[in-house]
């Protein structure tokens, strides 16, 4: 089952993963990094189908994606 792990200190809060997401799992959450930005956060993992456009548009590196 793919996983989608987003690295919350190099996380910016673009929100590029948010749009491209096809099954809509990601959103900004209500957390703030260190730098004090909120970041993305995976609201079911389940739905996850592994594409990996998130961590492909990802301009900071901050997401990786399990298979």
């Amino acid at each position: 089952m793919p996983k989608v792990d987003i690295i919350s200190k190099y996380c910016k809060s673009c929100s590029l993963c948010v749009d491209i997401c096809p099954k809509k799992i990601l959103k900004i959450g209500d957390k703030s990094n260190q730098k004090g930005y909120f970041t993305a956060v995976c609201t079911d993992q389940d739905k996850c189908i592994g594409c990996t456009l998130c961590a492909t548009v990802c301009p900071d590196v901050a997401i990786d994606v399990y298979k």
